[in-house]
């Protein structure tokens, strides 16, 4: 992904002082409608939905999903229905446009001056496909380490995906099985371990293959220190609140959670680079409620129910002037967790291809049943 590491949160900073999109209420589309959203656990709490329906007429369902794999799964079993829109993360976007799942954006509807413009750009890549876009940016975060401050001995400035594996922890671990295969693979890359580029390597799955097989064989060898492998942020933070993690390959919000709840939780950026992606709206092929969905867009696109996803997530909104309506605990959180450093060695997820994420999954169910 083209995403501009370090203009992003200069495009952000600038849009703290930048006037707010008015946002128009359409009556018409109101009437009688709901609208149907299916998003991530946690992205829509019923302040952000009541807020909604006050501002647009229009009533609005929310049901959550735990990853990708789960919505892909959901869509493809409906062919695209029973939902008006979705949230996926923008490398996969080309997955579903191949199985003819999702439709096009009308772009003229969409009030962008509400969203970062480094956040439009950076999601060209995965977003925009044959001149069309198909996802319009909400958010963004990264999945780097968290650590326990109390029983950890962490250098933060010398952080690297290899401390997960340090023995003087021991048992302690917790991790997500296909991405941690990817930060095992930044780690080993930055040794010369890897046969391949790993970036490289998601272009064609021979090459993938040859580095897959050397990150599985390194992951197995220090498979006895993972306490608990999560895939959803509730198991995340479960890991470390009731089953003894000390440290984790996690998203950002883990951290801001636990952190929220007085648990002494780091959250830092490895020297290998934080793993960086962007989630958005995006058409079902079937959605009934299309009208709606735009006022959602554009609804979103003002500061205050940018503001309101932050507070709820621990992400960073896209939204213009979010920024500017935030808790000071939650700008700390971010001032603590990134340097500028951080941010300009942001590891970007790259496009996955629909044969990419069958192997990784291979990959993924050889490591966790080793």
């Amino acid at each position: 992904m083209t995403l501009s590491r370090r203009r992003f949160l200069q495009g952000a900073a600038a849009a703290g002082a930048a006037a707010s999109v008015p946002f128009y209420i359409n009556r018409a589309l109101a009437q009688d409608q709901v609208l149907r959203i299916y998003a991530w656990a946690g992205y829509f709490t019923d302040e952000m939905l009541s807020d909604f329906t006050a501002k647009t007429g229009i009533k609005a369902t929310f049901t959550p999903y735990g990853t990708n794999d789960e919505l892909m799964n959901s869509l493809r079993a409906t062919d695209g229905s029973g939902f008006d829109v979705i949230m996926p993360t923008v490398d996969r976007v080309p997955g579903y446009l191949d199985y003819q799942l999702i439709q096009p954006l009308d772009t003229s509807r969409i009030h962008w001056d509400g969203c970062l413009d480094t956040a439009m750009k950076g999601s060209e890549v995965g977003g925009v496909i044959d001149d069309k876009r198909y996802f319009a940016p909400s958010d963004w975060g990264t999945e780097a380490i968290a650590y326990n401050t109390r029983y950890t001995d962490i250098d933060r400035s010398k952080l690297s995906y290899g401390d997960l594996w340090n023995p003087d922890i021991g048992e302690g671990v917790t991790v997500r099985a296909h991405s941690a295969l990817i930060g095992i693979g930044l780690w080993l890359e930055s040794q010369g371990k890897l046969p391949r580029p790993l970036l490289d390597s998601f272009k064609t799955e021979e090459a993938m293959r040859a580095n897959f097989d050397v990150i599985l064989a390194e992951a197995v060898k220090h498979k006895d220190m993972v306490i608990q492998f999560w895939s959803t942020e509730n198991e995340a933070q479960g890991a470390f609140r009731t089953n003894g993690a000390l440290i984790g390959q996690t998203w950002d919000s883990t951290a801001f959670r636990l952190q929220s709840e007085g648990e002494p939780i780091a959250y830092g950026a490895p020297k290998e680079g934080a793993l960086a992606w962007m989630e958005g709206f995006v058409i079902p092929q079937n959605a009934q409620n299309v009208d709606a969905v735009y006022e959602l867009i554009n609804w979103y696109y003002t500061p205050e129910a940018g503001a309101m996803f932050v507070k709820s997530t621990g992400y960073n909104s896209t939204a213009v002037g979010a920024e500017e309506l935030l808790p000071e605990a939650t700008r700390q959180f971010f001032k603590e967790s990134y340097t500028q450093q951080d941010l300009d060695n942001l590891w970007w997820w790259p496009v996955q291809d629909p044969w990419y994420v069958a192997l990784r999954n291979e990959y993924q169910d050889r490591y966790l049943s080793a």
